[in-house]
């Protein structure tokens, strides 16, 4: 046989490639599986021969591939998946996914908006896309790989910076999530590699020397009619009777109906008969008590409050109303809109009151701000803002995960924040206006959670960071 004919039939063959360059196809799943729940509806545009869509174990799989030849291997390697022929360019499936994987292909389509439009009929409002794509700074260097058959050689080739992938999703009427870039060294090479890949690859300036850029996007929501939504609002408190009063005139009627769930942290200063009392003083409102009982910290009793919860919507308020139960509408607004899945309140942009944030609290939050947005890859101005807002819906997506982080946040914030990024759902944040105590004081000890936050970022940084 000719060797022209022998290289055009080893480029055909994925199961060659995978072998010649295993470390950057492990990373790449790896990269998928950690962002595709297990037991999803996935489909995969450009499957080559299904190793990826099994990496990520979908309940139901589905791949597509122009090549006649890798389709069929795909089909003898994986019988329990559904491999079809067929152009991205004009996609014919019955049916929605919850995840849409674009590894790698993306630049090979003549038109990148026509197949992400035709696209949307195989989504609903929770699906997400996934998008892998080479560097365009590392054209150069991938060329002369396919030209020294160290990589497959594509014929045809779109270099594209995740700008350019984000402007072309909006334009086809998606919301991008977040963007990142990994991978500085495609090959395995003992110590570099680690180094390279897992330390050096997360700084700024070297992070544009990366190789693989990862897009995450959802389609765009429908607006919410808010007078078919019911809210839930959740009200932990410990030793803040003089505080009940005022949470239940202030906290507003939204949505088709509120309701109002105080859980009390065992409080020594009667607050659970001043809501007792309450709640026979306001028969018109929906108002229940739960007792925290053997359960310590804000984070058991948000999770008690959200079992308790029957709201279509969840939301936190603090019982100190230092987050004024005022501004819970701006949350619930830009929740039907559309513009967030989680909404985090922001204390940290308007100028609060005096004696509202001790000094050293402000500095501390403003660190750890920047320092979740960098380990996040998301932007968080606050991350401890009390006033966080999602959907019942999600909330039972995060919690039924929540043991790839474990039961390890007092506070219950990061429990929230680091459920909502692992599963892609779409941040936004409110700003409030931060106001000083009227009654009793902190429960924040500023050194002994100062130092469990730090923790609380060292697990961040080996689940979000270090794990890839």
């Amino acid at each position: 046989m000719p060797i022209e004919d022998t290289r055009k039939r080893i480029n055909r063959t994925p199961e060659y490639w995978r072998g010649k360059n295993s470390y950057y196809y492990t990373w790449l799943d790896k990269v998928y599986a950690s962002n595709v729940r297990a037991g999803s509806r996935v489909l995969h545009i450009g499957c080559e021969a299904g190793d990826l869509l099994a990496a990520v174990k979908p309940s139901y799989g589905v791949g597509i591939d122009s090549d006649e030849e890798t389709i069929e291997l795909a089909g003898q390697r994986f019988p329990n998946f559904h491999f079809e022929v067929q152009d991205p360019h004009e996609i014919h499936l019955e049916g929605t996914f919850d995840y849409i994987l674009i590894c790698n292909s993306l630049g090979c389509w003549s038109d990148i908006q026509l197949v992400l439009e035709n696209l949307r009929s195989l989504t609903h409002e929770d699906t997400r896309i996934i998008i892998t794509y080479y560097s365009y700074l590392w054209e150069g260097l991938l060329r002369a790989g396919s030209f020294l058959g160290m990589r497959r050689s594509n014929s045809y080739q779109n270099w594209l910076p995740p700008e350019d992938i984000i402007n072309i999703l909006y334009l086809s009427d998606y919301d991008t999530i977040r963007s990142e870039s990994m991978m500085m060294i495609p090959k395995w090479i003992p110590i570099l590699s680690v180094f390279c890949n897992r330390i050096l690859s997360l700084l700024p300036g070297f992070r544009a020397l990366n190789l693989i850029n990862l897009v995450i996007a959802r389609p765009n929501p429908a607006p919410k009619k808010s007078d078919e939504v019911s809210v839930s609002v959740i009200v932990p408190c410990r030793n803040e009777k003089g505080n009940i009063e005022d949470a239940i005139a202030r906290i507003p009627q939204m949505g088709k109906w509120t309701e109002i769930i105080f859980v009390d942290g065992n409080s020594t200063d009667g607050t659970s008969d001043e809501i007792e009392r309450q709640i026979k003083l306001h028969p018109d409102r929906q108002i229940q008590l739960i007792h925290q009982g053997d359960g310590t910290g804000k984070g058991d009793a948000v999770r008690k409050g959200f079992a308790a919860a029957k709201g279509d919507v969840l939301v936190i308020q603090d019982a100190d109303l230092t987050a004024p139960p005022e501004d819970l509408p701006k949350f619930f607004q830009a929740f039907c809109q559309g513009k967030g899945e989680y909404i985090n309140g922001s204390r940290l942009v308007y100028p609060m009151e005096k004696q509202a944030m001790r000094f050293l609290n402000l500095l501390a939050n403003k660190f750890f701000g920047k320092l979740f947005s960098w380990l996040l890859n998301q932007r968080f101005r606050d991350t401890l803002c009390g006033t966080k807002m999602l959907s019942r819906k999600h909330y039972e997506i995060l919690a039924a995960n929540r043991e790839f982080f474990g039961d390890f946040d007092p506070f219950g914030d990061f429990d929230l924040i680091f459920g909502s990024v692992k599963q892609n759902f779409k941040v936004a944040e409110v700003p409030v206006t931060y106001r000083a105590r009227t009654y009793g004081s902190t429960n924040i000890s500023r050194f002994r959670h100062g130092w469990l936050l730090l923790k609380m970022s060292w697990i961040a940084f080996k689940k979000f960071k270090w794990k890839k």
